[in-house]
């Protein structure tokens, strides 16, 4: 799984929604989530989820997270990010 550059792809997903309470993880409604995209590594999920994040500043309850789907799909590996 690499890409152009020679690095190594690091799927990252990120996504968000409001949260039934602050401080929660659990979705007010999962229909509505807000699937950004996937990433192929960290710093581009991370550029994605900061302006998600920035965007929706006014509301407490929006959350927006960075899922590492290479550690999912390959969990015995010890590459970071």
């Amino acid at each position: 799984m690499a890409v152009e550059d020679g690095k190594k792809q690091l799927l990252h997903l990120v996504f968000g929604g409001e949260l039934k309470k602050l401080g929660g993880t659990e979705f007010r409604d999962l229909n509505a989530l807000d699937i950004v995209g996937i990433y192929p590594d960290y710093q581009t999920a991370l550029g994605a989820w900061k302006a998600k994040a920035q965007a929706s500043v006014d509301n407490a309850h929006m959350r927006y997270f960075v899922v590492h789907l290479h550690r999912l799909l390959d969990p015995e590996s010890k590459v970071g990010g």
